[in-house]
């Protein structure tokens, strides 16, 4: 997921103003019009048939390829139209897509399958993001250790296990100053931030929902929260093992390198490290208890909100993360958040492009619920064995290599149904195919610099902070290097 407005705060300072005013008039009266569609329709557009997947071509997925075309290209090929536009650009691909929809299959069908994605999967999609990255971003950490190889290593093992606990935006945007300023006087530091880009950034957030947005789509979609903690733990060991034992080894070797009489350091080494905004912590606890107790408590009790059901824990657990925010900004000094650099334009962008992305991927859906009679039976056949069950090689691999260059929340969703989308089967029979999927989304978004948001939050605080960090295709050699034969040796170990 790709972010590129990350660390330049907005003209507003700390006002909590997301959205802006054009922006918000727009999403109303899309809104409004959609729900007094749904409104009128009432029990008949709950009632209609779903979209028929089989009958639907490869140009319904156009919308979807688009919106995922302009994240990946926007930024580095229109970056001053993509800054500025980008939630125009979300719209009018979420327009090619509603609008087929609705003349082919008629409102009573297509309303109902918009409201079903926005309130199912994408609100508290969003939500859950908000939450963690307003209270990660009231925790500051101050003092100034000296980057020696134990050191960057202890940095770097610490950020990889919050990654799973505050997300991986919530902990790279904790830890990436403490580590750029423990290593600004160094010449060779530029692998640093590479190395917390793969570890922190990516594969620290593969054991719960909470760490990486395609997990938490997986827990949305019935996934057990801790199914990925007992899934993937010996394979999420394995990589950051390996990947941390490359690092203290090249960063030895960097710094004996060092010359003998350094230069100026910009922040003079402080070893009284402090962590201030513990109240962000409990609210942070707050989040994930709300997540948790979701998966566990049925209370069988749901609303029907314009023909979609809603469950009452469902409902509690987003009120919650909006609890949680509300509370995050009041008990945190603003201070706090101005020395962390705290900006809302990374949700801004979030909010905006993943509103777009949920509505066009829903023919992309219905295509791949169709297996083998809809339009991508050559792809389930591409990840499908002679005798017709799944090959977790395939599945890891196609999953992160389109993860490294598209957004993986969705590209792990498209795989996910192209299992047939069944979580019962998923963690049962089909458990290692799913954990196939999880491992290509999460890990190989560190493939480059658009993999996943906080790569390129991290690049551009970094390159900020004049760490000259390498360009987006430098960047993919280090992870051809050095990511590359690690998958190799996962899949050799770990994927049959």
């Amino acid at each position: 997921m790709l972010l590129c407005h990350s660390v330049w705060p907005d003209s507003s300072g700390l006002t909590f103003a997301p959205f802006s005013t054009e922006t918000l008039h727009v999403a109303s009266a899309a809104l409004t019009t959609m729900l007094v569609a749904a409104f009128a329709l009432g029990p008949r557009a709950a009632l209609a048939a779903p979209i028929d997947g089989a009958s639907l071509g490869i140009a319904w997925a156009l919308p979807f390829a688009g919106i995922l075309l302009s994240i990946a290209l926007g930024p580095l090929g229109f970056k001053h139209v993509w800054e500025h536009h980008y939630g125009k650009i979300s719209a009018i691909w979420a327009l090619a897509a509603v609008i087929p929809l609705i003349l082919a299959f008629g409102i009573t069908a297509a309303v109902p399958a918009v409201l079903h994605v926005l309130l199912h999967e994408y609100l508290p999609f969003i939500l859950m993001l908000l939450a963690l990255f307003t209270a990660a971003g009231g925790i500051l950490v101050t003092g100034n250790l000296h980057g020696s190889p134990l050191t960057n290593t202890a940095l770097l093992a610490i950020g990889t296990a919050l990654a799973s606990v505050i997300g991986t935006t919530g902990a790279s945007m904790v830890m990436i100053r403490p580590v750029i300023r423990a290593n600004d006087n160094r010449q060779r530091n530029v692998h640093v931030v590479v190395f917390f880009i793969f570890l922190v950034s990516n594969i620290g957030g593969s054991l719960t929902p909470l760490g990486d947005p395609p997990l938490f789509l997986g827990f949305l979609r019935g996934i057990d929260f801790f199914w990925t903690t007992t899934h993937l733990l010996q394979e999420s060991l394995f990589l950051t093992g390996v990947l941390l034992a490359v690092f203290f080894g090249l960063d030895s070797w960097l710094y004996r390198r060092e010359p003998l009489e350094p230069g100026r350091d910009p922040t003079p080494d402080d070893p009284r490290v402090r962590v201030s905004g513990w109240s962000n912590v409990g609210l942070i606890a707050v989040t994930v208890a709300a997540i948790v107790t979701s998966g566990a408590w049925r209370p069988g009790i749901a609303f029907n909100v314009l023909g979609v059901e809603i469950a009452l824990q469902n409902l509690v657990r987003d009120a919650t993360m909006i609890v949680v925010v509300l509370a995050s900004l009041a008990l945190t000094p603003r201070e706090h958040r101005a020395e962390n650099g705290f900006s809302w334009e990374p949700i801004k962008e979030v909010a905006k492009l993943f509103a777009g992305i949920f509505v066009c991927i829903i023919p992309v859906l219905a295509m791949l619920e169709a297996g083998g009679t809809g339009v991508f039976a050559s792809v389930v056949a591409l990840v499908s064995n002679p005798d017709g069950s799944p090959d977790d090689v395939a599945y890891f691999w196609l999953t992160g290599l389109l993860s490294s260059v598209l957004d993986n929340a969705p590209t792990y969703l498209v795989f996910f149904e192209m299992t047939g989308g069944d979580p019962g089967k998923l963690m049962g029979p089909l458990a290692s195919t799913l954990a196939a999927i999880s491992m290509g989304a999460v890990f190989m978004g560190a493939n480059t610099y658009i993999g996943n948001a906080p790569n390129f939050m991290v690049y551009a605080i970094a390159r900020d902070m004049n760490v000259k960090m390498p360009t987006f295709f430098g960047y993919m050699a280090w992870s051809a290097a050095i990511l590359g034969p690690s998958f190799i040796l996962l899949t050799l170990i770990f994927i049959r």
